[in-house]
């Protein structure tokens, strides 16, 4: 496994039952070796603030990152900017007995869960993650409409069931 592009470990050791503030930020060659692994044709910044409390071997993490990024359109391929201001709860728990590829249930209150492997946690690939999950999956350019349109693709009213009866109707019109 190769090591995350942004890595900021925090030692259990200087995590208590008080909360402790930490924020990170992302340097030029971290954004874009995560805009490679993201498919972004750029992140501009990426940061994060974070409290920390530790309970046992559980730590929970609450904060927010906040990105500038740019994406590729789905329709045309232009650039298209994107401005992230994304809050997150994470609770990282100590990775069990069982390995890494074995599969582990997990309720609707364990969605944010990160598993650790030794004594630290990574802060940076939790915002990373966190950031990935916040992209628009289907961003779009302001003329995407206008070349799907000339493409002759049809938009999900005019193909949907409601558009056939328009265009019956229109043609019963004429």
């Amino acid at each position: 496994m190769t090591a995350p592009e942004f890595s900021r470990a925090v030692p259990l050791e200087s995590i208590g039952e008080a909360p402790r503030r930490i924020d990170i930020e992302a340097d030029e060659v971290e954004r874009a070796a995560l805009a490679r692994r993201f498919g972004l044709v750029a992140i501009d910044r990426l940061a994060a603030e974070a409290e920390l409390v530790r309970e046992a071997a559980e730590v929970t993490a609450t904060g927010r990152i906040e990105a500038a990024v740019m994406q590729s359109c789905v329709v045309t391929g232009a650039p298209v900017e994107a401005r992230l201001d994304e809050l997150f709860s994470i609770r990282f728990q100590p990775l069990s007995e069982s390995g890494p590829d074995d599969e582990i249930e997990l309720g609707e209150s364990e969605l944010d869960v990160t598993f650790y492997e030794g004594g630290a946690i990574d802060l940076g690939e939790a915002a990373a993650e966190t950031l990935a999950l916040a992209l628009d999956p289907y961003p779009r350019s302001p003329d995407a409409e206008t070349v799907l349109k000339e493409a002759g693709v049809k938009s999900e009213e005019e193909a949907g069931p409601f558009g056939a009866l328009a265009a019956l109707r229109d043609n019963l019109g004429k």
